[in-house]
């Protein structure tokens, strides 16, 4: 058969054009927040946000449910705190230094004043504040199911909340969120084995 009339093999996958679409829409998802006028929304956010800082929210949360949750309630506490404390780990230690992504630049985007929260000066990828969120929703969710939908909510707006105070871009807290649910999954069933052990 003559090398001519052989069907062209499909050109390589471009993965650089693939990762530099989904940064795109990712800076547009970012820009069409910032403009989007948001003045009784925006105060609300920011002291979301704020109130998320060092995991507070979670710690807050995990004291009630030792407090009023009996047995049940200082386990399931315990499972999202040990989650959280190794997400904080991976994602500050290993994940934020691969990731390298600079923080978006707010006044670029002309992000309103009043969502302000203090910018970080770590890496943007991945959200620790939405990893750590989520890691003590799933962390707790797994011996506790009906508290996971609350904490799950909770969670998704501390995740917005990053976004819409400007801070992260929208796929930042999308990992986050992802990376914190499945390190409190693995985290909560080394627990297991080990109290399995233990017994």
């Amino acid at each position: 058969m003559d090398d001519a009339s052989e069907t062209p093999a499909a050109p390589p996958a471009d993965r650089g054009g693939w990762l530099r679409d989904a940064e795109r829409i990712d800076v547009a998802l970012y820009a069409a927040i910032a403009r989007t006028p948001t003045p009784a929304l925006d105060r609300a956010m920011a002291r979301l946000s704020h109130a998320a800082d060092y995991s507070r929210l979670s710690l807050s949360a995990a004291a009630l449910l030792a407090v009023a949750g009996g047995r049940n309630g200082r386990r399931a506490a315990a499972d999202g705190l040990v989650s959280v404390v190794t997400t904080a780990a991976v994602v500050n230690l290993v994940a934020k230094p691969a990731g390298g992504r600079r923080r978006p630049d707010r006044a670029a985007r002309q992000v309103p004043v009043a969502r302000h929260v203090r910018m970080p000066v770590s890496t943007s990828f991945p959200s620790g504040h939405s990893a750590a969120a989520f890691a003590f929703a799933a962390g707790v969710g797994r011996g506790l199911p009906q508290a996971a939908v609350p904490l799950h909510a909770l969670a998704a707006g501390v995740a917005y909340s990053r976004v819409h105070t400007g801070v992260h871009y929208p796929g930042d807290v999308v990992a986050g969120a992802l990376m914190g649910t499945a390190l409190a999954q693995l985290t909560t069933r080394a627990l297991d084995r080990r109290l399995a052990r233990r017994r």
